[in-house]
């Protein structure tokens, strides 16, 4: 109220007083005098002595009983505002305590809008004796809903605190609480708003709240460094034809954060595209290598050896017979839109693509494995549909038991001459399974040599274990695929299902040596997960990745020709002298591959000498795909913070993936032009 709004009233002349009115309030006044006068005897409040009241009362009353101020409205306009700013700076520095102690007692039904005395404020103990939960906790500090005043308002608006803090500081109240006398039921409110405001204190509030654990592991190395070639000639890997990584980064991108570093495999964004590399020309020779030279776009001193492997694509009509064993996550935690309920879609979807000869089984594992259905012809889909259709989540992980019954029915279906693979479809690791993660990759290397592989399907975030995946997956002889879309379960199991199922070369290994007169340096671009030492290559022992039918390679050397300014390692002083030239100075490279057919035991080798005939000096002029993938490799490696990517800009990388799209039947290209643009802006770059 303003002064202004003073003086008015001042100004205004007072009613006069009504007889009627007047009268009875008499009447009312002298009946209360009579009762009290009766009663005068009786005892009074508590046997303890002394008069029950809290430290607010006793620093208030002493002022409203001065005869100054008795009777005079002015003077509480004045008072009530000053000594409610003294009591709150009092609390505010410690000096007092104004939260009363309250008698222990039984708790007996309270109306609605009235506080118990009795429990409002116990040191940790329910009605029953318990310690509160929660919830209990929480009703504690909740404010009263017919008398909240203006500053519990402000009380309540404050953020809750901390796990633990709230118990911690009741605690403490209640220490305070012991020395204080005990309040009337009536004084109950006030107490309570107080005490919310004692167990909420900044210095509370600020305590950290544990966050839960991160489980997501991933299968993923430190990018390759760059080698001389004067010492170490030879760069040996396996194939790698899985897309999982591509897919997770994309799904953190959408979900606007970029993506973990470690999660960034680049051969599998790379490999993620279907490109149109020269296939071979029969099954003789199950793939064909195209090799382009082209100068590089993020460093200029340096070149990009760059080898396309297409895979000889099988009719659909001649693929063999295949037996199929779905083993399928229904724990607890697969009880999310994104996991069993698209599972269980994308299952639908390959199961459409399958002959009638094709058999399909089905193992869950929660807790305990169970067969849902055993071997069943495909041409007897609505009794597969109806047991995909019926799965239901629950229980823990037993993954192990569960890989053990499905080996079990793959087994009892097995097909000679065809293929015989256990689908693996999760949304993390085995946490309850009676194996180790080494006896787990033990028994799946043994029944890939029986003619049984495994491939793994990856479902949601939060729990997922792509390293583990990863292992599994390359033990046995299968791939890797994230799904997080419908549109994803298609691709890989509907649109790629022949490359994903039927193999046309196992144990795919690649070799390539540089002539040290032609090339300084080289990096291999990505595959750090799948190096191979150089002794591997011919050791047909040594397992290494698969290529299915049509399936696509690439793999990206970024290589440093001799004299360039670009050149990051200094010659040795006392190193041996340099290897002698290749008889053809026009080489700069010499591919090598090895391979073995889906039955056999024994590799062959196919060799590419790497010309002059391959370079192409104008990156412009290199063909779409060409042009793709080396964005597409750009981007990997800017996610994963490769140095030499540091200065090449998002806005880079996409102007060089929308002039090479191209053709674009599925939209895969458009969408990585999207994906690149939303990590620029993540990563904080400016638009052009």
């Amino acid at each position: 109220m303003t002064d202004l709004d003073l003086e008015r009233l001042a100004r205004r002349t007072p009613p006069s007083p009504d007889a009627d009115a007047r009268t009875r309030a008499l009447a009312a006044a002298m009946s209360a005098f009579d009762g009290a006068e009766k009663n005068r005897d009786a005892a009074q409040g508590s046997a303890a002595g002394g008069r029950r009241s809290s430290i607010l009362n006793r620093i208030w009353s002493p002022i409203m009983n001065r005869r100054l101020l008795a009777g005079s409205a002015l003077a509480t306009l004045l008072v009530v505002p000053v000594a409610g700013l003294v009591t709150l700076e009092l609390v505010r520095n410690g000096a007092v305590s104004l939260t009363p102690q309250v008698e222990r007692r039984e708790a007996g039904p309270v109306a609605d809008g009235q506080v118990d005395a009795g429990s409002s404020l116990s040191a940790g103990k329910s009605e029953t004796g318990q310690k509160p939960s929660g919830a209990d906790k929480a009703r504690k500090v909740a404010p009263l809903p017919d008398s909240r005043t203006a500053a519990d308002e402000t009380t309540v608006a404050e953020p809750a605190p901390a796990a633990g803090a709230v118990e911690a500081a009741e605690s403490q109240a209640d220490a305070v609480l012991a020395e204080e006398p005990q309040l009337s039921i009536g004084q109950a409110g006030q107490t309570r708003a107080l005490t919310r405001t004692l167990v909420q204190p900044t210095d509370v509030i600020a305590l950290p709240v544990p966050q839960a654990d991160d489980r997501e592991r991933f299968a993923s190395g430190d990018p390759n460094p760059v080698k001389s070639v004067a010492h170490e000639p030879v760069s040996t890997f396996s194939a790698d034809v899985d897309t999982a990584s591509y897919s997770f980064v994309r799904r953190s991108l959408l979900s606007g954060s970029l993506p973990d570093r470690e999660a960034v495999r680049v051969e599998e964004l790379v490999n993620y595209f279907p490109y149109d590399w020269a296939g071979p020309k029969s099954a003789a020779v199950p793939f064909n290598a195209t090799v382009t030279v082209t100068p590089t776009p993020w460093n200029p001193g340096t070149e990009l050896l760059h080898i396309g492997i297409k895979g000889y694509e099988t009719v659909a009509a001649t693929q063999p017979a295949a037996n199929l064993v779905f083993l399928i996550d229904v724990s607890g935690s697969m009880n999310e839109p994104d996991k069993l309920p698209l599972l269980k879609s994308a299952f639908r979807l390959l199961v459409g693509t399958l002959k009638p000869t094709d058999t399909v089984s089905i193992v869950t594992y929660a807790g305990n494995a169970g067969v849902v259905l055993e071997p069943t012809a495909a041409k007897d889909s609505a009794r597969i549909l109806a047991a995909i259709d019926g799965l239901q989540p629950g229980g823990s992980t037993a993954g192990a038991e569960g890989i053990e019954a499905a080996y079990a029915l793959a087994e009892k279906g097995f097909v000679e001459d065809g293929v015989n693979r256990v689908m693996l479809a999760t949304d993390g690791d085995f946490n309850v399974g009676p194996s180790s993660d080494e006896d787990l990759k033990a028994m799946i290397e043994a029944k890939r040599k029986s003619g049984i592989f495994l491939s793994v399907l990856g479902f949601g975030r939060g729990n997922y274990n792509d390293s583990m995946m990863q292992a599994l997956a390359q033990n046995g002889n299968g791939t890797a695929a994230y799904v997080d879309t419908l549109a994803e379960a298609r691709k890989a199991l509907v649109e790629e299902a022949g490359s994903s199922l039927f193999p046309i070369a196992r144990d795919v290994k690649f070799q390539v040596e540089f002539n040290p007169a032609r090339i300084a340096e080289y990096r291999l671009i990505g595959y750090e997960t799948r190096a191979l030492n150089r002794e591997d290559f011919n050791n047909d022992k040594v397992d290494a990745g698969d290529i299915g039918s049509g399936h696509r390679v690439t793999a990206i050397y970024e290589v440093t020709p001799k004299g360039s300014p670009a050149v990051l390692n200094d010659p040795l002083r006392y190193g041996a002298a340099e290897a002698e030239p290749a008889a053809a100075s026009s080489e700069l490279a010499f591919v090598r591959m090895r391979y073995k057919t889906p039955t056999g035991d024994t590799s062959a080798l196919v060799t590419l000498p790497v010309t002059d005939a391959n370079v192409v000096a104008d990156l412009a002029q290199a063909p779409g795909d060409v042009r793709f993938s080396i964005a597409v490799a750009a981007f990997g490696q800017k996610l994963q913070g490769v140095a030499a990517l540091q200065d090449y800009a998002y806005g880079s990388i996409l102007g060089l993936a929308e002039a090479a799209r191209g053709t674009d039947p599925f939209g895969y290209r458009a969408e990585f032009l999207q994906l690149v643009r939303l990590a620029g802006g993540l990563a904080g770059e400016k638009a052009e």
